[in-house]
Formats: structure tokens, sequence, C-alpha cells
């Protein structure tokens, strides 16, 4: 690079013809290049960068002098659509940039001083009141220096005023609606007068300096998604014309000797600027100086106006060719789309039953129960409603409701409940499948299941295989408190196994209840793994729900449901991190059947993962410490809760910051200090060289924390919301989708090994007929022969077990029995690192909880501070009662007496001080379990025995180590190593 430019040769005629040479350089060198490249779509050749397109009005004054109520200002109100943008790629980042806004008002008929005849004029500005060169010879100069030359630099060094004018238009603009634009050029005001053009914002500008790359677009959106916002329309006079020089671009008119004047308000009402074709509406348009009507045309001396119209024009031309679209000015606006004011249709056409998928769960109480959640925020049940007066644990119901839709699929009202014009015939049918089933290893939709032990069938040895399928058939209820219809007559092996019942409430509600916990096994041995136990059964089920239905005499089509019993929730008002509802709304998302979020709610999609994750300090040592109360990262406070609800731009790093702490496998691999701090799908001890060795969010959360950390977010948090806690607290339109989640964020979504509530085939797409809703299997379905094996190709095929779904299907992937895996599933197993984090499933399962004892002390107002501290602080073991003789003892304890473990309860905390939470969790029992196998390990499964208690800790601190089960086959999963693309 030399110290000066080479002069520019006398053939390229920037001193005779700088408007051609300009044409070809901003068009035919540089636009057309792009093109050539691939560029799609083609775009303009300056101003690329779009923030945003928005409609309006131009609202004209009634009061303007006469002399300037000419062209587009004689008219009265204009609709508008304005483009905001910035003068570098779309690739670029915002901070800096030249902002500009270019405004086409409609409604203006006539004559154009482009040429020709049109309804629309425009108006481009910028936020900058001057050019960076006087006229278009020195634009040519300019230009040739960067785009023939490519040399900016040495041209600046040699042009001061140039140089210091480009400087002082890198601003730091905080938004586009909150920016001065200026016209820079002069135009005619009718034959005698010439003016310049401002647009003054009505709110003041905050222009902070922000590194977000399209932090421009992401303001622009979430302003407008709340509030209108105004510009005044400014003109200012040209009065002296040795001050106001009509072609020196680079000269300021002085406002002290021609104040700006207003004529005009521009006014953008409140919108969503990312409605589906609005940006590309905008992107479509041209925009030229010289479309207005005559009298306002940019005047004759302005050789930069001159420039402008040629260049605008050749570079539409070129674009809206390259594009395929025709170069013609719109005669009428965009149709600006407002919900249409239409009665609502209450036509109902078919009925489905919601939710759509329910869920119970076993206890042992013979005859107490309580109803599941409704909601996805209920109100906790009071303490010691989880038991009966035995301590027995109550099972849980599942409800179902039935609802009459329209052609829309919308929830027109209830049928179930009151009134008598609905006649419902509910039919259930429950079934568990597991011992007939194949056996867990691994999840197999992951890549490391390729390396796990092969996925065989349960009790290869039995022939007749339809002995280990608890199979009783549907039931049938129908009417107002049908009484109970059992599902008692299916059997294992020849013993009956009794797996609940169904009924109806007094408004014609199905309820479904589950089995009693009960486990065992036909041949009297003992359980000695987590998952595979031969010749075991259990009381889990679950099976479709449909119904025959008829409104006023006429019978509608049913969209059909499933219920899914599962095991006890021993921390009833937790939720993990990523639930169930969370995975399949992601598996929906992904497969197109379910649009992805534009825009992130705060309140309903970003807050819940940080409550949830604080949440788990109540079943959890380790998220205690992080996520608890005064923890370190406790974001639950008011102020926290406020910090992160606030989209701005104070708070924009500890946004990204929190959000670079959740999990990503492509960056964090298998360390655990990423968040949630829980185990995954490949977990194994020692840690598998995986990804998958601990968990991550769902792909759609992730990605909503993206958007939020970027500050493009609904910020519609209220401190006095209250969630609804009963479902008639929800518009009834809304109900079934409720009820569904209410359902299934109770349900676990972590670590697939194999789960909790449901597995890993519920993230396959084809086992949905639509989103949250199983596939129900044909009529005519025969089963496919998957043989001894399953294989890959064996799960695919079309009729196999993840499409269409038989009573039985969803649950037999789990382990059996299902306690064994509860007491196998526990925290920081590399207690070097941390005795309490990584964790399985503590939402559903707990790990450390605070006790009775801990809660009195916490309670007692007499006692120091300093102790009260220390007890709330402490967490017990919660599998303490299960003892500590051995692994095999614990699992057959669990076995037995389930029910002898805590439920984790809501209590009152202290009110005498502010160093506790005014709501704890505590758990409400613990009851020492001597072990059932006898001393000897000999003798029938039935046989119960005293003559070796295990130790059971009641209150002591800390997780139980004087077992130690990291050798068990669950953590074991890949006996000859993974391959070296896992590492």
């Amino acid at each position: 690079m030399s110290d000066k430019n080479p002069p520019i040769p006398p053939c390229f005629d920037c001193g005779d013809d700088p408007i051609n040479r300009l044409i070809e350089m901003f068009v035919g060198i540089a636009q057309k290049k792009r093109i050539r490249l691939g560029q799609r779509p083609a775009e303009r050749p300056v101003f690329r960068k779009l923030h945003g397109v928005a409609h309006g009005r131009l609202e004209i004054a009634k009061d303007i002098p006469a002399d300037l109520k000419v062209g587009v200002f004689a008219h009265d109100d204009l609709t508008a659509w304005m483009r905001f943008s910035s003068d570098t790629s779309p690739t670029s980042p915002d901070l800096q940039s030249t902002v500009g806004i270019g405004l086409k008002v409609f409604g203006v008929p006539g004559e154009k001083a482009y040429g020709g005849v049109g309804d629309t004029a425009d108006f481009i500005l910028q936020n900058y009141p001057v050019f960076f060169v006087d006229n278009a010879k020195e634009m040519c100069e300019f230009t040739y220096a960067g785009v023939v030359q490519g040399d900016y630099p040495t041209y600046l060094a040699h042009h001061p005023k140039t140089n210091r004018i480009l400087n002082e238009m890198a601003k730091v603009e905080g938004s586009v609606l909150t920016t001065t634009y200026w016209g820079i050029l002069p135009f005619g005001a009718g034959q005698k007068q010439a003016v310049k053009y401002r647009l003054d914002p009505e709110t003041p500008p905050e222009n902070v300096a922000n590194d977000a790359p399209d932090y421009l677009a992401v303001d622009m959106a979430n302003r407008l998604s709340k509030d209108d916002y105004r510009f005044r329309f400014m003109v200012q006079r040209r009065t002296h014309p040795k001050t106001m020089p009509l072609d020196e671009a680079t000269v300021e008119w002085p406002e002290s000797e021609s104040p700006f004047i207003q004529v005009a308000t521009l006014v953008i009402p409140r919108q969503d600027v990312e409605e589906r074709g609005q940006a590309e509406y905008g992107q479509s348009l041209a925009f030229n100086i010289f479309r207005v009507p005559p009298e306002q045309a940019p005047v004759p001396e302005s050789s930069i106006a001159a420039v402008r119209k040629a260049v605008y024009a050749a570079s539409a031309d070129t674009r809206h060719e390259a594009n395929g679209q025709p170069l013609r000015d719109p005669a009428q606006p965009r149709e600006v789309r407002l919900p249409p004011e239409t009665p609502p249709d209450t036509c109902i056409v078919k009925a489905a039953i919601y939710p759509s998928i329910g869920v119970a769960r076993v206890g042992n109480s013979p005859d107490e129960w309580y109803l599941g959640p409704e909601t996805p925020d209920p109100e906790p049940l009071p303490p010691g409603a989880y038991r009966d007066k035995k301590g027995r644990l109550k099972r849980q119901a599942a409800r179902f409701r039935v609802y009459g839709i329209n052609a829309k699929g919308q929830i027109v009202r209830e049928l179930t409940g009151e009134g008598d014009d609905a006649k419902i015939a509910w039919s259930v049918e429950l079934a568990n499948t597991k011992s007939a089933w194949y056996g867990f290893q691994l999840a197999l939709d992951i890549p490391e299941a390729a390396s796990a032990p092969p996925t065989v069938l349960r009790n290869a040895a039995v022939t007749e295989r339809s002995r280990l399928s608890i199979t009783p058939g549907a039931r049938e209820v129908a009417g107002r408190n049908a009484r109970p219809k059992t599902f008692d007559d299916g059997e294992f092996m020849g013993q009956k196994v009794y797996l609940g019942e169904v009924s109806t409430d007094a408004e014609g509600r199905l309820i479904v209840l589950g089995g009693h916990g009960k486990s065992a096994s036909c041949d009297g041995s003992w359980a000695i793994t987590f998952a595979n136990n031969e010749g075991w059964y259990d009381d889990i089920s679950d099976g479709p729900v449909t119904a025959k239905v008829s409104l006023n005499g006429t019978p509608l089509e049913v969209v059909p449901a499933w219920v899914v019993v599962a095991p006890p929730n021993f921390g009833p008002q937790r939720k993990s991190v990523r639930t169930m509802w969370d995975l399949m709304r992601d598996v929906a998302i992904t497969a197109g059947t379910l649009p992805a979020p534009k825009r992130p709610s705060f309140t309903h999609d970003i807050l819940p993962i940080f409550q949830r994750l604080a949440g788990l300090q109540w079943v959890n040592a380790g998220f205690a410490a992080g996520f608890g109360w005064r923890g370190a990262f406790d974001v639950s406070t008011p102020e926290g809760v406020a910090r992160l609800a606030d989209r701005g731009p104070a708070n924009q790093e500890i946004r990204r910051v929190l959000a670079n702490s959740f999990r990503r496998f492509d960056v964090d691999s298998w360390s655990p200090k990423p968040w949630p701090w829980l185990y995954g799908d490949a977990m194994a001890i020692p840690p598998a060289p995986t990804p998958r060795q601990n968990c991550a969010l769902s792909d759609c959360q992730l990605a909503m924390l993206d958007q939020w950390a970027m500050g493009d977010f609904e910020d519609d948090y209220d401190p006095a919301y209250a969630p609804p806690s009963r479902i008639d607290q929800v518009p009834v339109h809304l109900q079934g989708d409720v009820l569904t989640r209410a359902a299934l964020d109770f349900c676990l979504a972590d670590a697939f090994h194999p789960g909790c509530e449901m597995t890993w085939p519920v993230r396959t797409a084809t086992m949905y007929m639509e989103p949250f809703r199983f596939a129900h299997v044909l009529p005519d379905w025969v089963a496919p022969n998957l043989g001894e094996v399953l294989t890959s190709d064996g799960m695919t095929i079309p009729n196999g077990p993840l499409y269409g779904q038989v009573p039985g299907g969803i649950t037999r992937w789990m382990a059996v029995p299902w306690q064994t895996d509860s007491a196998s599933c526990r925290s920081g197993y590399d207690a070097a690192y941390d005795p309490y984090v990584p964790a399985f499933w503590p939402a559903r399962v707990p790990d450390q909880v605070m006790t009775r004892e801990n809660y009195e002390i916490l309670m007692d107002e007499k006692r120091p501070l300093s102790e009260r501290r220390a007890a709330f602080a402490n967490r017990a073991a919660w599998i303490d009662p299960l003892g500590t003789t051995s692994y095999t003892d614990q699992i057959n304890n669990m076995i037995e007496h389930f029910d002898h473990l805590g439920v984790v309860e809501v209590l009152p905390g202290p009110g005498d001080s502010d160093a506790f939470p005014k709501i704890v969790e505590v758990e409400d029992r613990r009851k020492t379990i001597h072990d059932v196998i006898p001393k000897s390990g000999k003798g029938p499964r039935s046989l119960k025995s005293t003559a070796h208690q295990g130790a059971a800790h009641a209150g002591a601190p800390g997780t139980n180590r004087q077992v130690d089960i990291s050798g068990i086959d669950k953590f074991r999963r890949f006996p000859l190593g993974l391959p070296v693309q896992f590492k």
C-alpha cells in the first residue's frame, strides 16, 4: 500500500460522468458480484443489514405553515411502511454502524419527480446530519479508492474531513426507535424554497454500547411488542444561502439560523414485526428520494441526489430481476393483519379426551388415593395427605375429561361435568408386559448402545410368552359415580395380579387407579439387579383410554388418550429441570408438528428452568448448596428474578453467562460441571468417555435460553402473577393442554437409564398421532416377531414398537421391578469430585432431604441461630431406611417396604428470621426397614426374618456411603469400552 492513491485514469471519467461510474461500481462490480457468487436473495448494494420492517401512519399536522403544506404534507393522514437498516453487511455487528430508515407512504397519487405517476412517496434518512463527501465527483473518487483499488485507508489519510465524518457516523445507537434521523440533502418545498428533513424520536435514547451482533433487531422487536413509538417529522427552511449550500453535502445547515418545524408525526403502533412475511415485504420494497411529488423533488443543484436517483434505480432493478420479482411500486400497502373479530366457532364436530397422557401412581394403601396434578403449579397437599392412617402410601389417581372440539380442533366446552346432553361410555385397558419384553441395557436410540451388551428377551427360557404378560383386558364404565371396575384377572405365570381399577366421579369424569406397588417373583428368588430380575413382575402398567360419546343423540368421533401407571412420587412438588413435557414438546417441534416458539416467554419458558434448579434443593444437598436458599447461584429472590426478567443491555452479560452455564454436548463433553448436574443416558462408573455421561436440556430449551441471553424474549414477568392452581381457574379452551402439561411436567426426562415413568422411545416422533398424544395400534395390527435380540432393524419396522402402541407398550421398557431401579439411583458416585452431584432423578427419588428432627430444630426460636442454620443446611440420605448390609438387601428391602421411605412435604418455615425461607420442604417420615432377606441368604421369597437388622441412620448427615454400589451392573454398561469416536 502506497502513501497516496494512484490517480484515477482519465478514461474512468469521475469528473465528467460520475453517475454512470458510480452505477458501475455499486451495481456492476459490487452488487452483481455478490449475486454471481450465490447471494440469495439478492440484496441492496447499501444499507444491507435489516433490523426490522414496521407499519405505521404519517399523521399530518393541522397547523402547517402554508408554504410547507405541499406535496405529501398537503394530504391527510397516510399509511406508512418503513424499513430500518444499517449500512453494513448482514453478518456484521450492529454496534457503531450507520443506521437508516426508508419510509414509504401510501395515498399520494399523481406525477412523481422520479418520472411517471404513482400512489406512494419515499423518504430516506440516516442517523447523522451530513454526508461524508460533498458532491458526486468526490463520491466517485471515494468509491473508486475502495471498490477498484481496495484501499480506503490511503484515501482517508489524504481526506481528513471525510475521515472525520465517517468516524463520527460510527455512532452508538441503543435503538432504531429512539434514534434521530436526518434527510441530509436539500429538497424542494414548492417552487421557491428548499428544505431539509429530520425525524425526532419522542422516546429519549439510551445509547450504551452493546456487543450482541443483532441487538438492534432484537430491541426493535421487543419494544414494538409492548408499546407504540412516535417520531416528530421536522422540516428546516433554507434561509441563508451562504451558510446553507445546496451541493455541499458535508455542511450542516445551522439550526440557529433556521429552526426545525414539525409538520407531521410518524406513529409506529405496537405490532409483531416478526410476523411471517412482514420482513420479506419490507425487503421487496424499493426506495428512491425522487419518488415524491415534483414540488418536493431533491433540488437540481445536489449532485449527490442525482447519484442516489440513478444508483438506487439501477440497484433496485438488478435486485428485483435476480430475485424474480417485478420492479413495481405497490399501489396498496401490505394489509395489516388484525385478529379477526368473528364470533367463536361453537360447532362441536368431535370429542377429545384430556389429558392426552394421564399419569397414575402406585401406592400400598388398600383404599385411599388422591388426584394427580391438574395444573402445572398445583397447591401442595396438606401434610399427611399422601399416607393413610397406618402410614401406607396412597395411590395417585389420573382423572380424564371429554371435551367437545370444533373443526379447527379447538375446545368448545367440556362434555363431562354439568349437563345431560352428552352420553359417555369410557373404556380403559391396562397391561404389564415388562417380563415378556426385552431387558434394559441402554437407551437404544443413542450411538453408545452399540457398545452395551445386547438387548435380549427377559425370561427367555419361558416358551409360552403369554404367561409373562399381565393383560386383564378392557374395563368399561359410564355415567356419573360409576362403581369401580377392577383389573384383577390378569396373571403372571399363573398367579393373578391386580393392576388397578376405573370408575367415574360425580361429573362423569374418568378416574384411573393403578396397582398397590406389589412386586414379587414366581419362584421365590430374591432380586439381584437393578432392571432385569428374572422371574419377577410388578404392577406398573399402561394402556389406551377411549370413549364412546354422543351429543344430543349424535355420535361423535373421539380422539383417544393414554394412561401410564408409574412408581410413587416421593417429591410431589418437585419438577426436574427437563420434564417429560419439555422433551415431548421438543420432539414435536423437531418433527414439524408443533411450531417452535418465536420468542420465549420469560414467565413460562425461562423462569421455570431456574425455579426447578432451585426447587431441587429439597431433594439433593448439592443443588441446595448451588441453587438453594442463598446458595452460590440462588436467583430465586425477587431481586434476582427481576434481574433475569430485564431484557435490557445492563443485564445482558448476566444472561449470557447463565445461559452458557448449561451443558452443550458439542462444547462440554462429559464434564460433570455444566448444569443441570444430572446423569445422562450413557452414564457409567467410572465416567464413560461420552457427552451423554451427563444430561442436557432439550434443544428447544437451549434455543430459548440463547434467545433470552440476547434479550430476544417476552419480558412478561409480573411479581404479582399467581399461576392457576386449579383447573377450573383456566379458561375452558386452554384446559386440555394445561391438563396434559400438568401430568407430564411431573414426569422425568433426565437419564433414560431406563427412567422413572417412561423411557427413551418417547423421543421418537413415530410414537405420536399428534403432539403429546401416543398413537394406538390399528384394530388389525399383528405383532411382529422381533427375535430374541432386539436390533435397530426390529425397532424401526413400520408396525414395530416405535409406532402405534399396544397396552403395556410404554412401561414394558422399564425396570422390573421398579423398586430395584429406584433404590439404585443415587447421587455423587465420584465422592472425590462431589458427594452429592451429579444425581439420578432427585425430583422423584430424593437423594438427601431435611429430616423432621432438623425441621424441629429449625423452627425452635429458642435455639441459637447458628444451630438452626446448621440444621437447615443438614441433609440426610433419603435411602437410609434401606439399611447398610448390602446392595442386595437394600433393593429387596425397597421392594417389601417402599412406603417406609419419606415423602417430601411442604411445611411453613420460621417466621422470626429472614435467615430462612418462608416455606420449606421436609421428609414426612423415615422408618427403619429390617432386612427382609434371612441372614443366611436362603429361604423363600415370602419369608421375613429379623435375624439380621440392617442399620438405618435416621437423621444422619450427608449421603449413605456404607454400601458401595458403584460396581453394580447399572453402572457397568460398557464391558468392552467405547469406540474412539466417543472420546
